[in-house]
């Protein structure tokens, strides 16, 4: 794990970043477990900080406390994936005919050029950048919806959306992704199209496919920590 040496100034916000993006970045990964002192060892910090961003990070839903065992990375169970990718369909379904209704050549030039580009990574091969532009491409039609409460909505379930297209994306293999990043392509074809409902459609088949792919990837066994939640 490559943490970045934290300043003094703003330490608490400044360990939830690096503890956020590493997460994000698989550096921490589902699991893993997240020792206070050892993580204010790599970032030059004390633990009380470290703490304090631990606790951030399990309002966030990213990091859990299990009795007697700490703190570690969460990992996806079958309720939280189930849960995520239907909420995620619904605002996501409501965004993409938002965008419809504004549609324009700009809009268009825009999200096309973010799915070039992720296609043009996946074929290099570089997982960290496809997952960068395919956060950036849902992010772009959220801000595209100009929709406030549902921007709102979007800084709220920022951080599990995101780490369940991080676990998508790390799901696939090198082929598989360079097919994944061109289906981003069919939702710009459906909402150009001009048809509410087949851009509804497409954009559920999309996350759909994302969750079934995640299907056997999560871990029950911290089903009863996530139910209490």
């Amino acid at each position: 794990m490559a943490l970045k040496s934290v300043p003094d100034q703003n330490v608490a916000d400044r360990v939830t970043v690096e503890l956020r993006e590493a997460i994000f970045s698989g550096d921490l990964a589902p699991g893993e477990r997240l020792v206070e002192r050892k993580l204010a060892e790599r970032l030059g910090t004390s633990h009380i900080p470290v703490r304090e961003a631990l606790t951030r990070l399990t309002q966030e839903g990213l990091v859990e406390r299990l009795p007697h065992r700490g703190a570690r990375v969460a990992a996806l169970t079958s309720r939280d994936l189930e849960e995520i990718s239907s909420l995620r369909t619904l605002l996501e379904q409501f965004a993409v005919v938002r965008v419809q209704d504004a549609w324009d050549p700009a809009k268009e030039a825009k999200l096309r050029k973010t799915v070039q580009q992720m296609v043009q990574a996946a074929e290099k091969g570089s997982n960290a950048r496809v997952f960068e532009l395919d956060r950036r491409f849902h992010e772009q039609l959220w801000e595209m919806a100009d929709h406030r409460m549902l921007m709102t909505l979007n800084a709220q379930l920022r951080s599990r959306i995101t780490g369940f297209l991080r676990a998508a994306n790390a799901a696939l293999e090198p082929e598989a992704r360079v097919a994944h990043a061109r289906t981003h392509d069919l939702i710009v074809d459906a909402i150009a199209g001009g048809d509410p409902g087949t851009a509804q459609r497409v954009m559920a088949e999309h996350i759909g496919e994302a969750a079934a792919r995640l299907a056997s990837h999560t871990d029950d066994e911290a089903e009863p920590a996530a139910a209490s939640g």
